[in-house]
């Protein structure tokens, strides 16, 4: 599994999921989905919200195995 930190990112911005959202050009609920892990983004999405929080696309999104490291 792919784990991420959208939650964090967005807290340490003040961002909201809408914020989030308008940024990347997706709605509200698939941030939502996202943060739930019920919706994997495409590799493009992971991209363009890495580039949202300014971020290399590894602090964003990070394989469950490697967590840890």
């Amino acid at each position: 599994m792919i784990k991420n930190r959208l939650k964090v990112l967005r807290a340490e911005r003040n961002w909201t999921q809408t914020d989030l959202a308008e940024s990347v050009g997706i709605s509200r609920q698939a941030v939502i989905s996202i943060e739930k892990y019920k919706y994997t983004p495409s590799l493009e999405l992971a991209f363009n919200i890495a580039k949202a929080f300014d971020v290399s696309i590894n602090k964003v999104f990070v394989p469950e195995e490697d967590e840890e490291q």
